[in-house]
């Protein structure tokens, strides 16, 4: 590891970047913090996936480092730095496209390359976030709770709360803010809930060639098959305890037990399944939040969010009530877990990806 040139203390100017596994594209976005609390949000971006770069990133989902992935890297790179123009930070926390995730198995593997990243723009760059937390036993996913933690100090919060993220794959952070760090005892608890957004996506891809079910349009007009949510549910990762991780395809279940379901019956059952896992993952969490704040594409989804609000004995809002950016929160967690490698400090624990220890992960490459 290349030594940071920051100092050990006081503000960054960090840009995080974000491709998510529902393959739509890269969020960027600025923070100014210590590492610590935030001081400040800054400005964002979004730099998109064309047709055929999706394309080429799905042809290489579930690859390992090694296995022909030289048009995807290139793909992966010159998004990344295209959705740094504008910007100009003191850090990159760059996460990179995650192809491959088996944490009790062959590791986990986000392509890109840190240290071309960081020649191309000029400052030091923070990467392969994920892979120490595996290596030291942990999930190594979800990584964005401390962050979370941060947040909910920073929107003041007085009692429980949750962040739910509907990404590609969908996970939840449950808050205590009264503790006064995420490495306190009982200050958090994290875990991915389930498929969320990426199995819809593939359904919508395959049968009528659209990227995503935008606005919930086509499960709004379909009826829930039980049958098939009952099947989902009885899968064995929702009786495991967290924290617990899932890879984007570990639930291609799915879209074999809505196969003979009509387009729409089959996004509306689908769409149930993402919902009905983070109802299954509810019964984790220590107590009931106050109010669950939901960031990721999932929340511009009315069908799914409607399913929420019904079965959930709590408030569900977009994160955007209390003035958050629920499209670039992942991008902003990634700017501030750089700080936190910067500056040595933890960036996943016992509670939040089931490591043993507090564990910090990242490279920090410096240009030359």
């Amino acid at each position: 590891m290349k030594g940071p040139k920051s100092s050990k203390t006081g503000l960054v100017k960090a840009v995080g970047l974000m491709s998510g596994t529902s393959l739509d594209g890269v969020d960027a976005a600025e923070l100014v913090t210590d590492g610590l609390r935030i001081e400040a949000f800054g400005e964002s971006t979004y730099r998109s996936y064309s047709d055929e770069e999706r394309s080429v990133l799905r042809g290489v989902l579930g690859r390992w480092p090694g296995d022909g992935l030289e048009d995807a890297l290139e793909v992966v790179q010159r998004a990344h730095l295209e959705a740094l123009q504008g910007f100009s930070p003191e850090l990159i926390g760059f996460h990179g496209q995650t192809l491959a995730h088996e944490p009790r198995g062959r590791g986990t593997h986000q392509l890109g390359d840190g240290d071309a990243l960081a020649q191309d723009v000029g400052a030091p760059v923070v990467w392969d976030f994920r892979s120490n937390d595996v290596q030291m036993g942990g999930e190594g996913a979800p990584l964005a709770p401390f962050f979370h933690f941060a947040c909910a100090k920073w929107i003041k919060a007085s009692d429980p709360v949750a962040f739910l993220n509907l990404g590609g794959v969908g996970n939840i952070t449950w808050v205590d803010p009264s503790k006064s760090k995420p490495e306190d005892d009982g200050a958090l608890l994290a875990f991915d809930t389930g498929p969320a957004n990426a199995p819809i996506n593939d359904l919508m891809q395959q049968r009528l060639g659209q990227s995503y079910d935008k606005d919930g349009t086509l499960a709004r007009e379909g009826t829930v098959e039980t049958g098939a949510l009952e099947l989902f549910l009885a899968e064995t990762y929702f009786a495991r305890m967290p924290p617990k991780s899932l890879d984007r395809d570990d639930f291609s279940v799915m879209l074999d037990l809505v196969r003979e379901l009509s387009d729409a019956d089959a996004a509306a059952t689908m769409t149930a399944m993402s919902a009905a896992a983070v109802m299954q993952g509810m019964q984790h969490c220590p107590s009931l939040p106050k109010r669950m704040l939901v960031c990721g594409g999932g929340r511009h989804n009315p069908v799914m969010m409607h399913m929420l609000r019904e079965a959930l004995d709590c408030s569900v809002e977009p994160v955007e009530t209390v003035g958050l950016d629920g499209d670039m929160l992942e991008a902003q967690a990634f700017a501030y877990l750089a700080v936190r490698v910067a500056r040595g400090l933890p960036t996943s624990g016992p509670t939040t990806t089931g490591v043993g220890a507090f564990v910090g992960g990242g490279i920090l490459s410096n240009p030359t």
